[in-house]
């Protein structure tokens, strides 16, 4: 079957159809080249197995494994539904190998029926080892509660199998084809190149099979045994009776309640030392299971419930009186269904956003802002939000803020200058975020100066805007080639927003929450004026930029900014600043922290007499005691 290949050569066609600079335009940018390059190399492969040219093909295989792993996942989903998913991709490599050692060996040698079975067992392990996996991913992480800060050992919940035994598993264990392929392609070329003798030719894809199987046999003993421990978590009912068991001893009075993606935990985890130092006990419900990992560090008991049924059904939750939403959410009506609940929106920070005002916040018995700022908001906008409805709490968050310069202080020899401008929005047409507009240049000026930059970016930018995303990468360059002075690009949640005011002078940001709550500190602010609104129409609009200095798409009035704020006495805006504060953030006294403390008190009070009214007495925490 086949002769000494040796001197014999690739068609050129074959590799001009991989390697073609054309490719790429026409197959419309990158997903479309990688999306082109992989299914060529499929074809280039058979090819060269029929032939047969070992050497072409041991060249065609890494290059093939290599496009399958560069693929975008969009290119792969699409293949997936023209039925070219990854295992019929993955069998054709394998089934070409097996034709070119089929061309190539003589006889009936014992090893290319070891290969072609151990590749076949292979596949049907695989399966077996991807059903486990997902079998005990279900039990561990995907329980019908999830919860943080609760004892439950009722339950005895074992300690959760190895990530990578879980992960690993599908499309993504196709790749220990490569242990048999390869070898098995190394083979065969080394035939063409040396004329080593052919009873040798396959053994080490053969070996490579075994190790792929005992591999997989490993992982399935392993999952065999998690599965045996977490298998009465499979018990939806006794897990949720257990947490709901857990909770009704607890008898929270207060439940912050949130739902959304990963990237805005944030939202919620402003609030959480605020109502960690409160003292109504305090649950946190979530619905969205990557949360539960993205809410930041908390000593309060986390719940989060994914389906709307088992919500509805926990009725540990009956007992409680307010319940506290930080965001303007679909799954927020859950909650609102519950009887004898009062339903507060905090919100996650007070701006002259259209955030800070959505219609959809008339859905709530109570609206809470930080100070008289919040409620005009409200009646100008005439959203339906009634004035009797909203409540003046302050800002709890902000008792970490200091009102002390770095600079001016002589803690630092140098002035530091934090950017922070806020994301893009759901629309082009608010002009919010001078990143994509601004972003570089302003950068790019401040580092002219003698100043320290920190550059902080809200946690959702480039979620929506290709713009945006490029400014932050090119924002991003500019602070890792300058030398010089420390500056500091914050992308995590280490410092803190509240931390870099600490270090900040000045603060250059945008129509947003970190405006007014920098505002506490008392310390200079320059907003971004990106319409390029005249000064008076553009503070009539914005409040909180009422005692700001305005910074134009053209950045001329930077450098005198920073020069007026350099020099002792010339901080024009100092006097209006003090003046907003009580307005943006209401009055310091009382303390803001009691100040929310006795609304929540108030709320419940209001629930509590809700409650008699429906005849939900039995349901009250203090009919319980």
């Amino acid at each position: 079957m086949g002769g000494n290949n040796r001197g014999r050569r690739a068609p050129n066609a074959l590799v001009a159809l991989v390697r073609r600079p054309a490719l790429r335009s026409l197959a419309g940018g990158r997903r479309g080249a990688f999306t082109a390059l992989t299914l060529a190399s499929y074809p280039a492969l058979l090819a060269a197995a029929v032939w047969p040219l070992p050497a072409t093909f041991a060249v065609l295989v890494p290059l093939s494994y290599a496009a399958e792993a560069a693929l975008p996942g969009r290119a792969a989903g699409a293949l997936s539904r023209a039925h070219l998913g990854a295992t019929v991709r993955f069998l054709s490599r394998e089934t070409a190998a097996v034709v070119l050692l089929a061309r190539l060996a003589p006889g009936r040698p014992w090893w290319f029926a070891a290969l072609a079975a151990g590749l076949f067992l292979f596949h049907g392990l695989r399966a077996v080892q991807t059903l486990l996996a997902e079998h005990v991913d279900r039990r561990h992480n995907q329980m019908p509660v999830v919860t943080r800060n609760i004892d439950l050992p009722a339950l005895r919940i074992p300690p959760a199998p190895p990530l990578a035994l879980l992960t690993w598993r599908g499309a993504r264990l196709l790749y220990l084809d490569a242990l048999a392929v390869v070898p098995a392609a190394a083979g065969a070329a080394s035939l063409s190149w040396t004329g080593l003798g052919r009873t040798h030719l396959g053994w080490l894809g053969a070996a490579g099979a075994v190790v792929a199987l005992a591999l997989e046999a490993a992982a399935v003993a392993a999952l065999l045994v998690h599965a045996r421990r977490a298998r009465h978590l499979g018990d939806r009912r006794r897990v949720l009776d257990a947490v709901d068991d857990w909770v009704t001893a607890y008898r929270p009075e207060v439940v912050m309640y949130f739902s959304g993606s990963a990237t805005s935990a944030y939202q919620a985890t402003m609030w959480l030392g605020t109502l960690e130092r409160i003292t109504p006990r305090t649950l946190v419900v979530l619905r969205d299971r990557p949360l539960v990992t993205a809410l930041g560090a908390t000593t309060l008991p986390v719940v989060c419930i994914p389906l709307s049924v088992d919500l509805m059904n926990f009725r540990a939750l009956d007992g409680v009186r307010v319940a506290l939403f930080p965001a303007n959410v679909g799954n927020n009506i859950h909650m609102l269904r519950v009887p004898g609940v009062r339903s507060v929106f905090i919100g996650h920070g007070d701006s002259d956003k259209e955030a800070s005002f959505n219609p959809y916040t008339k859905v709530y018995d109570e609206v809470w802002v930080a100070g008289p700022a919040g409620r005009d908001r409200y009646l100008r906008a005439q959203v339906g939000v009634r004035d009797e409805a909203v409540e003046e709490v302050g800002r709890p968050q902000l008792a970490g803020v200091l009102r002390t310069s770095p600079y001016t202080e002589g803690a630092a020899p140098y002035r530091t200058v934090l950017y922070a401008p806020t994301w893009e929005g759901w629309s082009d047409d608010l002009f919010h975020s001078s990143l994509a507009a601004m972003g570089p240049a302003i950068v790019r000026a401040l580092l002219d100066q003698p100043v320290r930059v920190i550059y902080k970016p809200h946690p959702l930018t480039g979620h929506r805007s290709p713009a945006a995303r490029a400014a932050h990468r090119k924002v991003m360059a500019l602070l890792q080639e300058s030398t010089g002075l420390p500056h500091l690009a914050v992308t995590g949640r280490e410092p803190s927003l509240y931390e870099c005011f600490n270090e900040a002078d000045v603060l250059i940001s945008d129509i947003s929450s970190v405006v007014s709550d920098f505002v506490a500190s008392g310390k200079p602010y320059v907003v971004a004026n990106v319409a390029d609104l005249p000064p008076d129409r553009f503070r009539e609009r914005y409040p909180a930029a009422g005692a700001a200095y305005l910074l134009g798409p053209d950045l001329a009035e930077l450098p005198g900014i920073l020069r007026s704020l350099g020099a002792p006495g010339e901080d024009e805006m100092a006097a209006a600043r003090r003046a907003l504060r009580a307005y943006l953030l209401g009055a310091d006294h009382p303390d803001p922290l009691a100040r929310f403390e006795e609304a929540v008190r108030r709320a419940a009070a209001r629930a509590e007499a809700r409650a008699r009214s429906l005849g939900l007495e039995a349901l009250a925490p203090s009919a319980r005691d």
